[in-house]
């Protein structure tokens, strides 16, 4: 690694004497030009003994081609920045707070061993981050949240380049905002370290290139200069699928928990609730239709119906039975639920659409299931689309996940943010006359496929809702 140095005081001397003392295991560094606009800068006079390129004005350097990393050593964050603008493509440069890190892990003779080798781990894995070889996600960032250095793991997951990062906000970047993260919700872990000057640690939602939400865990470390903290190394690890894990496991448990309830509930109410019908409506035949008497019964009536319409689906959502797959055409299974909820879509006046994918390979599912899965899915949106509506059914093959699709999608008002975690859990509803099991009783018979059910939404822009379902069979659609 052919370096070049910008700034020619004691700190260029310190970082000459480093690269010619330490023992490096990954890179070998070499200092080979240095600048300064001073002439009588010690860094230049060590250059010249050296037979080193000197110069006053850095700007030559971007002439060469012999030079792999710029360290700016002036302290002065507008010539780092314009390092940045100017550099080649290929070549990378760090400013001297990130400098400041070879300072702390110089090993000179007069540490003893055991502190020599704490910091030559600690100078190996910076030479690590430096050449992206390790697979979290690392940036270093000054203390005015800028960012100076990334790894190239971060960049792929982000979908950006190195010269899209360096010297923009680290707001900016991994969360899409215009000032810094706060509240107990959401701590800025720089902010902690700029205030303590001790490492610290909080688990972030950061954005993917796809405007996806990814939880990570965030531990930031200090780089001190005179007992000042002039930036941290910033090390994300992303725990989403970790979340998503516990996250499952607890749905299952409290599933699993409410299922039993709601069965021994219900059938103890449907035996009583039986008599309520039978007994309202043999006194309706007794009694004149224009009586007030009458229209009563028949509110006791209507109201029982209600109750074991309620209990039919605490029965149902405690079944769950395990479901007998077959090999299926997923295409016919939504077409049979297209048809059984157009009449209900005509009374709404919501027009029910089908954008079914052509040669869909066939999937192993349980027919009944899926289709009341897809039903209940319908309904719902039918029940949120207003008239003149659109409601839309599609399938497709996810190639890249081995995967089919159904996807519900509706014109109506939109799930606010805060409801959308909610909505799959059991009796969480929005609707006066619903039960809120509907969804949870879809939620468990895809989760009993293997499969992942999830939702987009946005308030006065609709909603869409998303099945998929693993491939066990490579066999194409025939019908």
């Amino acid at each position: 690694m052919r370096i070049a140095v910008v700034g020619a005081g004691t700190r260029c001397i310190y970082l000459m004497d480093l690269i010619e003392k330490h023992k490096f295991q990954i890179v070998f560094p070499t200092v080979v030009a240095v600048a300064d606009i001073k002439d009588d800068a010690p860094g230049l006079a060590r250059a010249r003994d050296m037979n080193l390129f000197v110069t006053k004005d850095y700007d030559d350097f971007f002439a060469r081609d012999d030079i792999d990393l710029i360290v700016e050593l002036t302290g002065d964050l507008n010539i780092y920045n314009d390092i940045l603008t100017k550099k080649g493509k290929n070549v990378r440069a760090i400013a001297h707070t990130t400098a400041l890190l070879f300072w702390e892990i110089s090993g000179v003779s007069s540490l003893q061993e055991e502190t020599r080798q704490r910091l030559q781990k600690k100078q190996t894995m910076y030479d690590v981050m430096i050449n992206d070889m390790i697979q979290e996600d690392v940036m270093v960032i000054a203390s005015d949240y800028r960012i100076l250095d990334v790894n190239e793991p971060l960049l792929k997951k982000m979908g950006l380049k190195q010269e899209d990062v360096i010297g923009r906000f680290c707001y900016e970047i991994t969360h899409h905002q215009s000032k810094p993260c706060s509240g107990e919700m959401h701590p800025c872990p720089l902010n902690q370290v700029l205030q303590t000057q001790k490492p610290s640690q909080a688990t972030h939602i950061h954005l993917d290139k796809d405007k996806n939400k990814l939880h990570f865990s965030i531990s930031c470390y200090p780089l001190m200069e005179n007992d000042k903290v002039e930036g941290v190394i910033e090390v994300s690890k992303d725990i989403t699928k970790d979340i998503q894990i516990q996250t499952s496991m607890m749905q299952q448990e409290k599933m699993v928990s409410i299922g039993r309830l709601s069965a021994g509930v219900a059938h103890e109410i449907n035996n009583p609730l039986t008599t309520i019908l039978t007994s309202s409506m043999l006194l309706q035949e007794d009694i004149e239709a224009d009586s007030s008497m009458y229209q009563e019964l028949k509110t006791i009536s209507n109201e029982a119906l209600r109750c074991r319409k309620i209990v039919k689906s605490l029965l149902d959502f405690s079944r769950q039975t395990r479901p007998a797959k077959v090999p299926s055409n997923l295409n016919h299974v939504v077409m049979e639920s297209f048809v059984l909820t157009r009449k209900q879509a005509a009374f709404n006046d919501v027009t029910v659409e089908a954008n079914l994918s052509e040669n869909l390979p066939h999937v192993n599912i349980d027919k009944d299931q899926i289709q009341q899965a897809v039903i209940n899915l319908t309904l719902n949106a039918i029940e949120a689309t207003p008239a003149g509506g659109e409601v839309r059914l599609s399938t497709r093959h996810l190639t890249d996940k081995n995967k089919i699709e159904v996807s519900v999608r509706d014109t109506g008002a939109g799930i606010s943010p805060e409801n959308q975690d909610k909505i799959f859990e059991p009796f969480f509803t929005t609707r006066e006359d619903g039960t809120g099991l509907g969804l949870a009783i879809t939620h468990g018979i895809v989760e009993q496929h293997g499969g992942t059910i999830h939702v987009k939404s946005r308030i006065g822009e609709g909603t869409s809702f998303f099945i998929w379902l693993p491939l066990d069979t490579g066999e194409d659609d025939d019908a």
